[in-house]
């Protein structure tokens, strides 16, 4: 058990901040007892404030298991007997959990059984989608109207959404991918623009009727890992009316803030499948070249967020030589885990959870989940905390690399869509952003290839009509293609055009100097 205590600014003179200290060490012998410096996550927190104002600030600390806020010396012993009622409570459970269990356990048709017309159904993020029981939904398709399918990226088949079920099903897509965008596209479903680090409150505030999602079997105190996927999903198996879930032997176990109780699920199917893996892709010249210039911007002792795809991997290609990196992300991939192997990335110099890689969800090869399965080295936490800018900036020289599909010559970066359609979701990006810019010696970069397959340039005087901006021109820093790197933070609008049209395809620099000559009045120089 760990207790971090959180001191105010004592400005009651007469306050003993070591006494509270010393009667948590005596009635709590076998405790860790810290004070909360760079360690923001406890089983426990106790903010200790020396007047009754309660002035401690304490929205940054994560008290797993409970958090007080005392401002006297009579708050302790109620305090004391709660965190104690806690343990007696844990110990009844881990002598009953199996029966409770067995209690829950049903098939997959009498599970889906459980949704009803009208409902919202909040399912598990990306590979850690329940994939049998949304098979088995969609097969009682019959029994449903209306039914709202809400979350993120779906790495499945996400068969709800065909034309054929209009009537019985409607997506709510937080991200879109493959399986979902062409239904929004054809007003099937439908797209809510949100924060990563922001679902997590959205999905709450929706009073969820069901919520869909795939775990481990339980452990020998009854705790069942959402593995690969926390991110907003413990959030929503927590709050949902009805919370099902299918035990697959084959989710990794994570550590960190990753587990729920059998007593906390209402349902439970057994099955078990191999989570849904992604092949390493393809890295081109372009990618290539776009990573060099990434890994240029990256020092040893960074701490780094990347993404999934051809130019992490890139990035990451390139960084063999580097020393002491760390990773604080809302995921990583595959390409991580060889560097940790070799050492170059093992979280040493991490201000905030050294010597972790902390995430809030995971996708990539089997070798991927191999590395996090039972592994103390790991942390997964909640979207609302791993992406919280205000959490991302104690990490010192934390470096945000990300991709976009379109920038402008102020430097508005647009990442989520082609013209006015819809093509993904915001995602971390602009949590990391801002992050960055918190962080001390952080550094923002968002990357992409300089053209669309040669033809059309990605570097544009003005973005396209019905584009949506997602990282503004307030927030950018580095813009990096295959021709180089733009700093732009603090750049006149002026300077900002000429350093990336520097970076622009060259087969596309002439329009792009002719709107810049027009636009400023004055001649482009190299």
């Amino acid at each position: 058990m760990k207790i971090g205590i959180k001191y105010c600014g004592g400005c009651n003179p007469r306050y003993n901040r070591k006494s509270i200290a010393d009667r948590l060490e005596r009635d709590f012998p076998e405790a860790e007892i810290f004070v909360a410096k760079e360690t923001k996550i406890a089983d426990w927190f106790v903010i200790v404030c020396g007047c009754a104002n309660g002035c401690a600030l304490h929205d940054d600390l994560i008290g797993t298991c409970g958090k007080f806020v005392i401002t006297s010396y009579k708050d302790y012993p109620p305090m004391a007997e709660k965190i104690k009622e806690y343990y007696r409570n844990k110990e009844v459970k881990r002598i009953m959990w199996k029966e409770t269990y067995k209690s829950k356990l049903m098939s997959a048709e009498d599970a889906v059984k459980l949704i009803k017309s009208g409902d919202r159904v909040i399912v598990g993020h990306a590979v850690g989608e329940p994939s049998y029981l949304l098979d088995a939904m969609v097969a009682n398709a019959a029994a449903y109207e209306n039914v709202e399918i809400v979350h993120m990226v779906a790495m499945g088949k996400a068969e709800y959404c065909k034309p054929e079920y209009e009537k019985n099903f409607r997506h709510n897509g937080l991200f879109l991918g493959g399986a979902t965008r062409k239904a929004v596209e054809e007003g099937r479903a439908d797209f809510t623009p949100v924060y990563f680090s922001k679902i997590p409150e959205l999905v709450e505030s929706y009073n969820p009727e069901i919520c869909l999602f795939q775990v481990t079997p339980p452990d020998e105190d009854g705790y069942c890992s959402l593995g690969v996927s926390v991110d907003y999903t413990i959030k929503a198996a927590k709050c949902a009316k009805i919370s099902i879930a299918q035990v697959n032997k084959y989710m990794p176990y994570t550590y960190g803030n990753s587990k729920v109780h059998v007593d906390e699920i209402t349902a439970f199917v057994e099955h078990d499948e191999p989570i849904i893996v992604l092949p390493e892709p393809p890295i081109g010249d372009v990618e290539r070249e776009i990573g060099r210039y990434c890994a240029e911007l990256i020092k040893d002792g960074d701490c780094l967020q990347l993404g999934i795809g051809a130019i992490p991997d890139a990035v990451l290609s390139f960084l063999h030589d580097k020393k002491d990196l760390g990773i604080h992300s809302e995921m990583f991939s595959t390409g991580v885990v060889q560097l940790a192997k070799e050492g170059v990335i093992n979280n040493a110099k991490k201000t905030l959870h050294p010597g972790k890689f902390i995430a809030n969800f995971l996708m990539g090869t089997q070798d991927l989940y191999d590395f996090v399965d039972h592994n103390p080295d790991v942390e997964m936490y909640p979207a609302e905390y791993v992406n919280d800018p205000y959490v991302i900036g104690q990490n010192d020289n934390l470096v945000s690399i990300n991709s976009c599909v379109q920038v402008d010559l102020m430097g508005q970066v647009v990442s989520t869509s082609i013209g006015p359609k819809q093509i993904s979701g915001v995602g971390g990006q602009v949590d990391f952003v801002r992050g960055a810019a918190i962080s001390k010696g952080g550094r923002s970069i968002l990357a992409m290839p300089s053209t669309v397959k040669g033809k059309v340039s990605k570097i544009v005087p003005v973005i396209d009509e019905g584009a949506a901006v997602t990282t503004s021109r307030y927030d950018v820093q580095y813009i990096v293609t295959e021709y180089g790197i733009a700093y732009l933070k603090g750049q006149t609008l002026r300077e900002r055009a000429r350093r990336l049209i520097k970076i622009a395809h060259p087969d596309f620099r002439a329009e792009l100097i002719e709107y810049f000559e027009n636009k400023f009045r004055c001649k482009y120089e190299d």
